[in-house]
């Protein structure tokens, strides 16, 4: 049993005349008889009674018909899914993000896929820190990532979804924690609380990088294994904590007073990555999007 013969005996039944049932699927009418005949022997049985006059189905021929309207409707959806996948307009795509500061912006896009383009579905996975992430993306377990890096690695494709810029939470009783901004000497003699220093950490790099070309070298009283928990501590007045202004926005710690980070010159902008040769659609409709509705200047 095959297309040719199921679409054959779908047209004869529906016109229940060989000459019509030929025009119809643009064939000449002996080929379609045999194309018929062939088909009832395989089957061991005749689909219809025919006379000179009248064409008729047997009780098999009307037992085939729905299931062959079945089967001719699935590869219908099949090729349709196939074209749709083709397009960008159906499949999978996984992304890696890092860190609490990208999670208003991943809402946001898995938004937008979910109304562009419905028939894509956007697997998530969180990452403390974007190294882990980059690394996922390298090894081809993501399709795309979105996290902090100072270096891109060859064959990976990046491009800045999202302007940052470093801010210093201070509990809201600290001296400085009403000044319109500060600079990192200001902080000299302060107590500071850290994101672990794992390898493509930024927020540590950036603290240890700032505090040593103002002559210091920060004095971390403790590590905080995420960004909430550094928080809550500054909120506890153990310290301050180098953090981005992304977070600030977002940030719902009581107690807490964010002041902007003056001469700045280290990048902390966000960025999404995804691997040069990866000609998946889907992934290329995912990037579309972003390029369309993720603005890249936001501060």
């Amino acid at each position: 049993m095959d297309v040719v013969q199921l679409r054959s005996f779908i047209a004869v039944a529906e016109e229940l005349h060989f000459g019509r049932a030929a025009e119809r699927l643009h064939v000449a009418q002996p080929p379609l008889s045999r194309t018929i005949q062939q088909f009832e022997r395989e089957l061991g049985t005749r689909l219809f009674d025919r006379s000179t006059r009248s064409v008729r189905l047997t009780a098999a021929g009307q037992a085939l018909l729905e299931p062959a309207y079945q089967v001719m409707e699935s590869i219908r959806r099949a090729e349709a899914a196939v074209r749709a996948s083709d397009s960008g307009e159906v499949g999978l795509v996984r992304l890696a993000f890092a860190g609490v500061s990208s999670y208003q912006l991943v809402a946001e896009w898995a938004r937008v896929v979910r109304q562009h383009r419905p028939g894509i579905r956007l697997e998530l996975y969180s990452q403390n820190f974007a190294l882990p992430a980059m690394r996922k993306l390298i090894n081809a377990e993501v399709d795309v990532a979105l996290g902090r890096w100072d270096l891109i690695p060859a064959g990976i494709g990046s491009r800045i979804v999202s302007k940052d810029s470093l801010v210093v939470a201070l509990p809201d009783t600290h001296r400085l924690a009403q000044a319109p901004s500060l600079a990192i000497a200001d902080l000299r003699d302060e107590d500071f609380i850290s994101l672990p220093p794992y390898e493509g950490a930024v927020l540590p790099d950036r603290l240890r990088r700032l505090a040593h070309e103002a002559g210091f070298s920060a004095n971390v009283v403790q590590i905080a294994p995420d960004t909430q928990s550094a928080l809550a501590l500054v909120s506890a007045e153990v310290g301050c904590h180098l953090t981005l202004a992304s977070v600030a926005r977002h940030a719902s710690q009581t107690h807490v007073e964010f002041v902007h980070l003056e001469n700045q010159t280290l990048d902390v902008d966000l960025q999404l990555a995804w691997r040069s040769d990866d000609g998946s659609p889907a992934l290329r409709s995912v990037l579309a999007l972003a390029d369309e509705f993720l603005a890249p200047d936001r501060e």
